[in-house]
């Protein structure tokens, strides 16, 4: 019986996982703090239900190691170029500023030492990559600009996890005068390894993969796959160095080989199941008890983190040029500590870094930051409209247009709201046609390429009254709103009708609740740039089977009104 004692750990740790999943996916929470809350109430401190503590570490360390080998697969350098000075700048500069705050407000506020505030610095400068892309999908803000920001920050932190990983046992095992030294030593070793890793990622890698993928195997090739991982894993733990420091060193190196999508996919279905038992074991190691005895320092901790992530964050974003609106959005949407937080805490743990009573103190608030992110966004949803509404008032009265003012449609110019892809398309459009038109972004770098190219724009949140005010709505012949933030289009309608209720609105959209909400506000025509791809394609099949033009429009048209 008692060699079945892992089995049943782990056929009840999923079992749990998946009932906490449940509730928080109905609940329309992140599902990773459902695992987390299931894990508090099954955990030793609560009923109990899982006690083989052994085995559940071992889970989530594997999960640990399969999740920073796919941030490795997944990692590309072109990401962090694409989102601009922001993403790479910005992001590095998050990082270094919230490790400073942190660690002076450990330093001095929680009167922790050195070493203690330092992790605890380092800790706090990460963000949960999952909860925030989860939020982010089911907001419709992947596209967003505070949702690129956002999404080019983690990238970044998720990078940091590997020199921190690296940093961290050097800070157990040497001391202040030394630890410099310790470091380079450990760069030294990691350098070596990435050089040997490269060598073989480039002439025995895509040999060996090609060999297995000719057998035409699933199973030979995941097998091999989890062999290169823990492989790496091993080579970096005897080198002194973090193992999941080689589990996302072979991950970034298979990223360059043309078996990188194969493997991804092999191995992202065994990466959720053992990630989410990291998850739960994380709920099992907080006890209840302790939180309620330590609630005032806890309620501290999270108030410090809470202030600090949220002033960083707001500080760089505003500092790029971003608006208000952005950087309340992307300091709300990521003030929380990320998954690899539990990791770098238990690592100082199983150091003598953390004592039991701190690593009491720091877990709880790092399940609690999670599980306020929803809530914190939901009351930005609420609060930030109301405020800008009361601030804008005199504006819109001001702004508003008396009926002499409104003239003939056509003689007016076009306002584009949003001058991403689908806003310069259609300004190129317009170009062609000889028709003016008048440019409203919230992104700096958007901006400053329609001011090289001499358009006319203005830079602001088209979605607030002071910004729109200065547009010439009344004297404008449509609107065009084609940013993909589904908030940010129904204020940009709202305020825009209020200042001329007259006015011509185009907009794009996502899901069929928001066209039915912006159809009610008077917006005259709604696209959706997916659904319109899709009838493109539709066309196009048609025409390759050889049916005629006045046949294909009308099937076409049938399909639309069908959809509609």
């Amino acid at each position: 019986m008692t060699s079945l004692a892992p089995i049943i750990s782990l056929s009840i740790l999923l079992a749990i996982a998946l009932a906490g999943g449940m509730i928080a996916h109905r609940l329309r929470q992140p599902i990773v703090i459902g695992y987390i809350l299931i894990g508090i109430l099954a955990g030793p401190h609560a009923l109990g239900w899982v006690k083989d503590s052994a085995t559940v570490e071992m889970a989530a360390s594997f999960g640990v190691a399969l999740l920073m080998f796919t941030v490795g697969l997944e990692t590309s350098f072109t990401q962090l170029r694409d989102v601009g000075r922001v993403g790479l700048w910005g992001g590095l500069l998050q990082i270094i500023l919230t490790i400073i705050l942190g660690t002076l407000s450990a330093l001095f506020i929680f009167r922790w030492s050195l070493q203690q505030s330092i992790i605890f610095g380092l800790i706090i400068s990460l963000s949960s990559t999952a909860i925030c892309l989860k939020i982010l999908m089911d907001r419709g803000e992947l596209s967003s600009v505070h949702g690129r920001i956002m999404i080019a920050m983690l990238i970044l932190q998720d990078l940091s996890v590997v020199i921190m990983m690296v940093a961290l046992p050097l800070m157990g095992n040497a001391g202040a005068g030394n630890i410099a030294m310790e470091l380079a030593l450990a760069l030294g070793k990691a350098l070596l390894f990435i050089g040997v890793s490269v060598v073989l990622g480039q002439w025995v890698l895509p040999w060996l993969l090609g060999d297995v993928g000719g057998v035409r195997s699933r199973e030979l090739f995941l097998l091999t796959v989890l062999v290169l991982c823990l492989g790496s894993m091993i080579g970096t733990y005897l080198m002194g160095l973090s193992m999941v420091f080689g589990a996302f060193l072979i991950g970034l190196i298979l990223r360059s080989t043309r078996f990188v999508h194969q493997a991804l996919a092999e191995i992202t279905p065994l990466r959720d199941i053992f990630a989410t038992l990291f998850f739960v074991s994380i709920g099992m190691m907080l006890d209840p008890g302790l939180l309620l005895i330590n609630w005032q320092e806890i309620l501290y901790v999270v108030i410090a983190i809470i202030i600090i992530k949220i002033a960083v964050v707001f500080s760089i974003v505003k500092a790029f040029g971003y608006t208000n609106r952005v950087a309340i959005y992307s300091s709300a949407g990521i003030f929380q500590i990320g998954e690899f937080g539990f990791v770098l805490a238990q690592g100082a743990l199983e150091q003598g870094i953390f004592t039991p009573a701190l690593n009491s103190v720091i877990l709880p608030s790092i399940v609690i930051t999670m599980i306020l992110t929803p809530f914190i966004i939901g009351a930005v949803d609420l609060l930030y409209p109301a405020v800008t509404s009361i601030t804008g008032k005199k504006a819109r009265e001001t702004a508003s247009c008396t009926v002499q003012d409104s003239p003939q449609a056509k003689q007016g110019h076009i306002i584009i709201a949003g001058y991403g892809r689908v806003g310069q398309n259609l300004a190129s459009g317009l170009d062609n046609a000889g028709i003016p038109y008048l440019v409203i972004d919230i992104d700096p770098d958007c901006v400053s390429g329609a001011k090289t190219c001499r358009l006319p724009n203005i830079y602001g949140d088209a979605s607030i009254i002071q910004v729109l005010s200065q547009a010439d709505l009344c004297n404008a012949a449509a609107l065009v709103v084609t940013f993909p933030d589904p908030r940010s289009v129904e204020a940009t309608v709202r305020n825009a009708l209020s200042i001329n209720p007259d006015l011509k609105i185009l907009a794009r959209f996502q899901r069929q609740h928001e066209a039915q909400k912006l159809a009610k506000l008077g917006v005259i025509e709604l696209v959706n740039p997916e659904v319109e791809a899709g009838f493109k394609l539709f066309k196009l099949v048609l025409k390759i089977t050889g049916m005629e033009k006045e046949q294909r429009t009308a099937l076409v048209d049938a399909v639309r009104r069908s959809i509609e």
